[in-house]
């Protein structure tokens, strides 16, 4: 893809499953990458194999729902990689149970880190590449924002104003040369998913219930969303804005 050599990339998320991967596309395609996670020790374990493999990547330790902790990362990839051109919020958590057995303390967990910390984001970043009029922000999502998914309504919620949020972002920004786009995982084999097998009574029947009603047949992996995340942030998707790509295998075909 064209764009991305010797661009600095932040991915939040970095040290996780999606995250991880997209790190090292960003980094094989030629960018150089701040790899923030919460979990240092996974950032750090992202960004050794980056570095081990010719790529240059820097492990940043960020809560995404702490705003001095946001803006001290940003300040930190800057020094150490320069200006951000590219920015992916793809830090995300969830419980799954139904909404009338969740409580208002979960909910605020779930606010903070699914739709105030890419706020966060987004507000530390703008004012740079609003200054550079150029940048590219790839939200990562969830198929539960475009259809709804039994046992992640707060999510869904978080997910669904992630998508609201960035359209709205795409439209003020545009005229700076910035764009911003989602991209909406399905089931992807990930923690999270493990979390939610979990909490199945049945995780064998309920895998094979997912790879039944997704029309490719298998659960996502990792690896399957770097490429249309890496694809929003090049030159290739210059002329693409507001925009919502699904990457379910076919299980969601939202228009």
């Amino acid at each position: 893809m064209r764009g991305l050599q010797d661009k600095t990339v932040i991915v939040t998320g970095g040290g996780g499953g999606i995250g991880g991967a997209s790190c090292r596309r960003f980094a094989e395609l030629g960018a150089r990458v701040a790899v923030l996670d919460r979990n240092i020790e996974a950032a750090q374990a992202v960004a050794a194999g980056i570095n081990a493999s010719g790529g240059r990547a820097l492990a940043v330790a960020c809560d995404i729902t702490d705003r001095g902790s946001v803006n001290a990362a940003v300040a930190t990839t800057e020094s150490e990689l320069g200006p951000v051109h590219v920015l992916v919020n793809n830090a995300g958590w969830d419980i799954f149970k139904p909404f009338t057995k969740t409580d208002p303390g979960e909910w605020d967990k779930l606010i903070a880190i699914n739709l105030i910390g890419p706020m966060h984001l987004h507000h530390a970043v703008l004012p740079g590449m609003i200054e550079r009029r150029a940048g590219r922000i790839v939200n990562v999502a969830s198929d539960a924002a475009r259809v709804g998914s039994s046992g992640e309504a707060v999510y869904a919620a978080c997910k669904g104003g992630i998508v609201a949020f960035s359209k709205t972002i795409a439209r003020e920004h545009a005229r700076h040369g910035i764009t911003v786009n989602v991209v909406c995982p399905g089931p992807t084999d990930t923690a999270l998913f493990a979390d939610f097998k979990e909490g199945a009574a049945n995780p064998e029947k309920l895998v094979a219930a997912f790879q039944r009603s997704i029309p490719l047949g298998r659960i996502g992996q990792p690896d399957d969303l770097p490429g249309a995340i890496a694809f929003f942030a090049s030159d290739d998707a210059a002329f693409i804005t507001g925009q919502v790509l699904s990457v379910s295998g076919g299980l969601t075909m939202a228009g």
